[in-house]
């Protein structure tokens, strides 16, 4: 009887705390720097969040470590609803099968509250290489290995999208990994390297003018953007996908009304056409969806570079 009263008074207690949340400030930690697009849209809906709910909504950046360590923040904190990071899809999905231990548990030690933004990439070439996926394939099974893409980051998405490519059309790129999108364009449009998976930001412009082609974008879907530009999919490698994402968590335990008030407020907030109008510019597509369809998506991502880290023998440090 005495073990019913006491679970009963803690589940009043978790009940009252859920109703009257907010009371104080919530800590939003961003586990990237300053400046990216994951860390504008933090900003620009902190503010619309606060509006509604009533209280501050404080970001902080927290970089390093591929994203660990702000998500480890947010992972150990307590499961009240005032601490919650943004986390991408390295820290979510792809770091457990890179680096040989991790700080907290990805599906165990966080619960999902919503994607916020996806990031589709373009695999761009040099003019003086092939015009079309199809002839690169081809190119590049007569001459394995011969043919390099620059990406920008060790384990980063883009350089997993790459490997996925290598994967699914059977071909070996040589990769060449870069500080960023930016140096990698660069070079591609100096012809330094021949083919390039960047950000969509830092290449369109070069694309429209005709300086590089844009062989194909890495997202189901062709993008506003760039329309003319087919997916690997139309291009001809059939359940390609390699996006980058990223979105919100809080840790592991947090009351279910309290992820469902957050998922409600972030989902205004990118509503917004301002927003959406200014993180599209950034290269990042607004995209919200239930927590319950964000943990499916953190599995099947994590499922799936694990297939391809396996298969190309990444290993981070």
């Amino acid at each position: 009887m005495r073990l019913f009263a006491l679970l009963f008074a803690a589940l009043l207690s978790v009940a009252a705390q859920a109703q009257s949340y907010p009371n104080r400030p919530v800590r939003f930690i961003v586990s990237f720097p300053p400046g990216g697009s994951s860390d504008l849209i933090a900003r620009m809906i902190a503010p619309r969040m606060a509006e509604r709910m009533g209280q501050p909504v404080l970001v902080e950046n927290r970089p390093g470590g591929g994203g660990n360590i702000g998500v480890d923040a947010v992972a150990k904190a307590p499961p009240d609803g005032y601490t919650i990071g943004l986390a991408a899809a390295g820290a979510l999905s792809s770091n457990i099968s890179l680096y040989p231990s991790m700080p907290f548990h990805p599906e165990k030690d966080l619960a999902p509250i919503t994607m916020l933004a996806i990031i589709p990439f373009f695999l761009v070439a040099h003019p003086s290489q092939p015009a079309t996926l199809k002839e690169l394939i081809d190119a590049a099974k007569a001459k394995p290995g011969t043919i390099a893409v620059g990406y920008g980051g060790n384990g980063s998405t883009m350089h997993l999208a790459g490997e996925l490519f290598n994967m699914l059309a059977g071909i070996r790129l040589q990769p060449v990994p870069y500080k960023g999108s930016g140096p990698v364009s660069t070079d591609v449009l100096g012809g330094q390297v021949p083919l390039g998976v960047v950000d969509v930001p830092s290449a369109i412009a070069h694309v429209r003018a005709g300086k590089m082609r844009a062989l194909a974008v890495t997202s189901k879907r062709r993008i506003v953007a760039a329309p003319e530009v087919p997916t690997f999919e139309e291009a001809g490698v059939p359940g390609y996908e390699a996006i980058g994402w990223f979105g919100a968590v809080a840790p592991a335990g947090t009351p279910a009304e309290i992820i469902n008030r957050l998922n409600r407020e972030m989902a205004a907030a990118l509503a917004e056409p301002e927003i959406r109008e200014r993180a599209l510019a950034a290269g990042a597509e607004p995209f919200t969806n239930s927590p319950q369809e964000f943990a499916a998506i953190i599995r099947e991502e994590t499922r799936k570079w694990a297939q391809v880290i396996r298969s190309a023998g990444i290993k981070l440090q």
